[in-house]
């Protein structure tokens, strides 16, 4: 019913929920080559290394089959780096990722799909280009339905907030409704069954569920630390000297052991790191490992993400960081493949 291209890709976090919703996508675009081997292994999908910057209308209309009664869907979730909070007051306009939504723009302005969507950070609405982007598609007869959404109510374990856009020619579209507004999805729900492991450590039956090794001072710390608490719970030679100056003290957020019974923070490409966030495991003596920041980020249990011998931390936290939660794409892909029936119903009354 509707066939989908999916522009920066990553290693699959979108293209891999819209699947789960039915959605059948063809190929994902990225510069990032190291996502290949995950795009591909797990969702039936070709991964093409190539810049959304030279990409061209022919390239895509070759993705998409020439069938009566098929939708085209165009996907794109462009680097979000320019518009996050952190940059907030710096100058990214040299940034070579901020013209990226023109040339996703370019591409729905020449290949025309019946349907659109995106997702980005928050505050993408507060920059000119994400103004355009819209514009440009209003203008182009696309309904648009762009909202941000709390990801924890359509059970993603995680307190992760995404700005979601959707846009149909078919006429007005909307996401979904909340799953789970009122009943969030906590982390020992998710990770609570998964085998012990130490600092350092990893399963030999799973080689994603491996953690980070703790210096003898990080072991001392994690180890002082209570479920849900900060680092004022810490004896005082064990405080970093970042918190004892004024600067400081109000970063309660690192170095911190999430809640077994409340949904994760944010998943980052630091995740796995016990310094990083709020990444201490609730009740074992570590940070998380990577299977469970992927998990606590909706992805199945055994999606692969680099061969078992290439495995590194940097690499994989990445790519866990970077994805689209996969319960938020099969959330975009239930909406508009609800979307499309309806249209479908509509046409034969």
């Amino acid at each position: 019913m509707i066939d989908a291209v999916d522009l920066f890709c990553g290693a699959g976090g979108l293209t891999a929920g819209m699947r789960q919703a039915g959605i059948e996508v063809h190929a994902g675009y990225d510069i990032e080559a190291q996502c290949r081997h995950a795009y591909e292994v797990n969702n039936q999908a070709v991964f093409v290394d190539q810049d959304v910057k030279s990409l061209s209308k022919e390239q895509l209309e070759a993705w998409y089959p020439r069938v009566d009664g098929r939708y085209r869907l165009l996907a794109g979730c462009a680097p979000c780096q320019p518009f996050s909070t952190y940059n907030q007051g710096r100058d990214t306009s040299a940034d070579s990722k901020w013209p990226l939504l023109y040339h996703f723009a370019r591409l729905i302005r020449e290949l025309q799909p019946e349907l659109v969507t995106m997702e980005n950070v928050p505050d993408v609405t507060k920059h000119e280009v994400y103004d355009d982007f819209v514009k440009n598609l209003e203008t182009q007869g696309y309904k648009v339905w762009a909202e941000p959404v709390a990801c924890v109510e359509y059970g993603l374990p995680q307190l992760r907030r995404r700005h979601v856009l959707l846009a149909s020619k078919l006429g007005p579209i909307k996401l979904i409704e909340p799953t789970h507004r009122d009943a969030p999805v906590s982390v020992q729900e998710m990770i609570g069954d998964l085998p012990r492991i130490a600092a350092g450590d990893c399963d030999p039956h799973d080689p994603m569920h491996r953690a980070a090794t703790l210096t003898p001072i990080n072991l001392q710390r994690i180890l002082n630390s209570r479920e849900g608490g900060t680092w004022r719970d810490w004896p005082p030679h064990l405080v970093a000297d970042c918190h004892r100056k004024p600067s400081g003290k109000t970063y309660a957020s690192v170095y911190g052991r999430m809640s077994r019974n409340k949904p994760s923070p944010t998943m980052t490409t630091l995740c796995y790191g016990f310094g990083n966030g709020r990444f201490g495991h609730y009740e074992q003596a570590r940070a998380l490992s990577l299977r469970e920041a992927a998990i606590l980020q909706s992805f199945p249990r055994n999606y692969e993400f680099m061969p078992p011998d290439r495995i590194t931390f940097k690499a994989v936290g990445r790519m866990i960081g970077n994805a689209v939660p996969v319960r938020l794409g099969e959330v975009i892909g239930q909406s508009l493949m609800s979307h499309v029936r309806a249209y479908e119903q509509h046409l034969h009354q």
